[in-house]
C-alpha cells in the first residue's frame, strides 16, 4: 500500500468551503507537497487523508481501497505535527516506542525497531535523553523517528519545520528528503514555504481557496506558471502587460509599452490583438551583449541593492514602467546608470488566468 487517490473531495463548514472539488493522485514513494497561503485548504486535506475529519463529499483511497470513513488507527499512517508533540516525561527511546507499545509489539522486536528508526534519523546516541535536553532540530528528528518506526504506508508532515530557525530549516530539508526517499514511504508534506517545496518535492500541488491551481514538478511550476497567482506565489516575478501582435511557428510576438517582445508559444490559442499578461523572473533578465540580441529593453537603474555576489536592480524602462532584475557579479556602477536588458523568449511566460 502506498498510492493515494483523492476524488472530488469537498469539505464545508456551514457556508464556508474549505476544500472545493480536489482531484489528486499521489504515487507510491512520492514526496508530494501541498503548498499554498494560509486558509487555502492544505491542512484540511492532510487531516482528511489522516482520517481526523471526514470529507463532506468525495472519496479517498489508499492503493484503490476506500478509506474515506475509516478511522485513523486503521489507515497505517504516520504523522509529524508542527509542534512535534513529544512526551516531556519520556526519553527519546520511549517517545519513539509509543506507537509500538500501542500496537502491542513484543519488547525484543520493539527494541530493534527503535534502534533502526533512531539510526535512520541519526539520533541513536540520544536515546536516553529527554526532549527538553534536545535542540529544535533534534526534537524534529525524534518526531520523525516516532512516525517512521511503525512502518507506515503513508507519512504525513504538517509544516514540520516552521518552528526552527533558518539554518536548521535548511539542514532539515536535506535530512527529511533523504529519509523519505531512503525509506520509500509515500509522503504528503504541507507547507506555505515556497523554498521548502521547490527544494524538496517530487511534485507540488499549489492551492488557493480550496482548489488546486496548478500541479507538477517544482522546476515546471517555477519556470512555466499557468496563472498569475502561481507565478507570484512561487517567488518574485515581473508582470508585463502586452497585446498579441502575431504568431509564427512556436513564437508569439507581443507589443508592450517598452517595445516588442518575442515569447515561446505554449500551445494555447491566442487571438491577434488579445490583451495578455506575461511573467518574467528577475533572474531571466540579463545585460545585452550586442544589438543582435532578441527582446532588448533599454532603461536606467532607479534603485539598487548591492549584495556582494549580486545586485537587485529596479530598472526604469523608457515608458516609465519598472522591472526587477537580478545582476550577478555586478561591477562598480550603481543607481542611475543605464542598462540594456534582454531576455530569452522561453523565459517569457504568457499567463492565461
Amino acid at each position: 500500500m502506498g498510492s493515494i487517490t483523492l476524488s472530488n473531495i469537498h469539505k464545508s463548514y456551514g457556508t464556508t468551503k474549505a476544500v472545493d472539488g480536489v482531484d489528486l493522485t499521489i504515487e507510491q514513494g512520492e514526496l508530494f507537497f501541498l503548498l499554498g497561503p494560509s486558509g487555502c485548504g492544505k491542512t484540511t486535506l492532510l487531516r482528511m487523508i489522516a482520517g481526523f475529519i471526514d470529507p463532506t463529499e468525495g472519496r479517498i483511497a489508499f492503493d484503490g481501497t476506500d478509506v474515506t470513513h475509516m478511522p485513523p488507527n486503521r489507515r497505517n499512517t504516520g504523522m509529524v505535527f508542527q509542534s512535534y508533540a513529544l512526551w516531556p516525561h519520556m526519553t527519546v527511546a520511549e517517545n519513539v516506542a509509543y506507537g509500538l507499545v500501542l500496537r502491542k509489539q513484543p519488547p525484543a522486536t520493539r527494541t530493534a525497531n527503535i534502534e533502526a528508526a533512531l539510526e535512520m534519523v541519526q539520533m541513536e546516541d540520544y536515546a536516553q535523553r529527554k526532549p527538553n535536553e534536545l535542540s529544535g532540530g533534534q526534537q524534529q528528528r525524534v518526531a520523525l523517528a516516532r512516525a517512521l518506526v511503525v512502518e507506515p504506508d503513508v507519512l504525513l508532515l504538517d509544516e514540520p519545520l516552521s518552528n526552527l530557525d533558518a539554518k536548521l530549516r535548511l539542514e532539515m530539508r536535506v535530512e527529511i528528503r533523504r529519509i523519505c526517499k531512503k525509506s520509500g514511504i509515500t509522503t504528503v508534506y504541507v507547507t506555505h514555504d515556497q523554498d521548502e517545496a521547490l527544494s524538496m518535492a517530487d511534485r507540488i500541488a499549489v492551492l488557493k481557496s480550496g482548489t488546486v491551481r496548478q500541479l507538477g514538478p517544482p522546476r515546471e511550476l517555477y519556470r512555466r506558471p499557468a496563472t498569475r497567482f502561481v507565478a507570484e506565489f512561487l517567488g518574485e516575478t515581473n508582470f508585463i502587460e502586452s497585446q498579441v501582435a502575431s504568431r509564427k511557428g512556436d513564437t508569439v510576438t507581443l507589443e508592450t509599452a517598452s517595445g516588442p517582445l518575442q515569447a515561446a508559444w505554449d500551445g494555447v490559442e491566442l487571438a491577434d490583438g488579445a490583451s495578455v499578461v506575461c511573467s518574467v523572473r528577475p533572474e531571466a533578465f540579463r545585460l545585452a551583449g550586442s544589438a543582435d540580441e532578441v527582446n532588448l529593453l533599454d532603461g536606467t537603474v532607479a534603485e539598487q541593492i548591492f549584495l556582494g555576489d549580486q545586485a537587485q536592480n529596479v530598472v526604469e524602462l523608457r515608458d516609465g514602467s519598472t522591472v526587477r532584475m537580478l545582476e550577478l557579479n555586478p561591477g562598480d556602477s550603481s543607481s542611475k546608470s543605464s542598462r540594456r536588458l534582454c531576455v530569452d523568449p522561453e523565459d517569457i511566460v504568457i499567463l492565461h488566468d
